[in-house]
């Protein structure tokens, strides 16, 4: 992908847009230390040729970061990109933790409640909206993410 902007155009912007931490300080997904001060878009490190960068929110927070490489090439500026997953237990963690949390509930509501038919039915029902919802969530919070980063660094 190219960016609109030149080399120092974009660094200027990666250094006014991020606030400098490590990805690996964060407690699940939300950060330990959160620097007071004006809100940047982006948390994450960044050098003269590369950059992981995610959202720098504690309320609205993705597990998800882009990665990437830039370098000026013939007076336009490349910038490979992909995003992904910070780290690959929370993909496990997504996707199969609602299968085991409704395995679990309709174990427990056969064996221990057994006069508890309606009950266990509205729990499951609640369940499968929560993993639907939460799968949802989880995309929209990686489009909003890398919209973000296409709008500030003016990718084409």
């Amino acid at each position: 992908m190219e960016s609109k902007l030149s080399l120092s155009e974009f660094r200027t912007r990666l250094q006014n847009n991020t606030e400098i931490g490590s990805l690996k300080s964060t407690l699940g997904q939300v950060r330990v230390f959160p620097i007071s001060g004006v809100a940047k878009p982006f948390y994450g490190l960044f050098d003269d040729k590369s950059f992981q960068l995610t959202i720098n929110s504690i309320s609205s927070s993705t597990p998800y970061i882009i990665k990437g490489k830039y370098k000026n090439i013939n007076s336009t500026l490349k910038v490979d990109y992909s995003v992904e997953l910070n780290n690959k237990f929370q993909l496990l963690w997504v996707k199969y933790s609602p299968i085991i949390l409704i395995l679990a509930i309709n174990i427990f509501f056969l064996f221990f409640a057994r006069g508890l038919r309606r009950a266990s039915t509205i729990v499951n029902l609640f369940l499968l909206f929560m993993a639907f919802y939460s799968k949802w969530k989880v995309e929209k919070n990686r489009k909003k993410l890398e919209q973000k980063f296409i709008s500030i660094f003016e990718i084409i």
